[in-house]
């Protein structure tokens, strides 16, 4: 049906997109997808990257959501903290960032599910435009006419991703140092914050 309400769903992800006998997409569970507040009783259980920051949200916060969307089904992983490196875990979308701006092959992170039959220029393209939808600023990021026409055209010459939300800059100062440059703000600065990195472990529970 036919809408001329904008809506924003404020809680995409690869469980609340349904396809339908003729393989096309319907969104559903907007229940799950309201922002808390004191006489509510319902809330979402993932918070997009300005909304955590600053208390927004509007129609570039359902692009973030269908961004990290993208890469999981690309990758087959869920945005969580998939990769460690120097010590340091990171998410989905730091991890396929690193891989892209250092120019090392993103093939090799792919499902494997996906690798047997696959349209390598596609696959990239989705991941390029996956991190065009992350970006931290919500202002330059792709809207969905921008999206529908880029997974429809042929070519790859698409804007240069910036930085994605809950992105950090790191480098080992020691064994078992790191360092997150950010100000008291949590934005990222020149100012480091030195703390050590020890052995215990930690549980985290996931409903099934």
């Amino acid at each position: 049906m036919f809408h001329l309400v904008k809506v924003i769903h404020r809680d995409l992800k690869p469980s609340n997109v349904l396809l339908d006998e003729n393989m096309n997409a319907k969104i559903s569970d907007f229940g799950m997808a309201k922002i808390v507040e004191m006489d509510q009783d319902r809330g979402n259980t993932n918070r997009i990257a300005e909304y955590v920051m600053f208390g927004q949200f509007s129609e570039k916060s359902d692009i973030f959501s269908f961004g990290v969307m993208i890469l999981e089904i690309i990758l087959g992983k869920r945005n969580v903290n998939i990769h460690e490196s120097h010590n340091v875990a990171e998410g989905l979308m730091g991890y396929v960032w690193r891989q892209w701006k250092n120019q090392e092959s993103l093939i090799s992170i792919l499902d494997s599910n996906i690798k047997e039959s696959y349209s390598q220029i596609e696959v990239l393209k989705c991941i390029h435009i996956g991190l065009l939808c992350v970006q931290e600023n919500p202002n330059v990021r792709p809207t969905i006419a921008t999206i529908v026409s880029y997974l429809n055209g042929h070519s790859l010459d698409l804007p240069a991703p910036q930085e994605p939300a809950f992105f950090f800059h790191r480098h080992r100062m020691g064994p078992d140092i790191v360092t997150l440059q950010e100000t008291s703000s949590g934005q990222v600065a020149n100012n480091s914050i030195l703390f050590s990195i020890n052995e215990m472990s930690t549980s985290g529970f996931c409903p099934r």
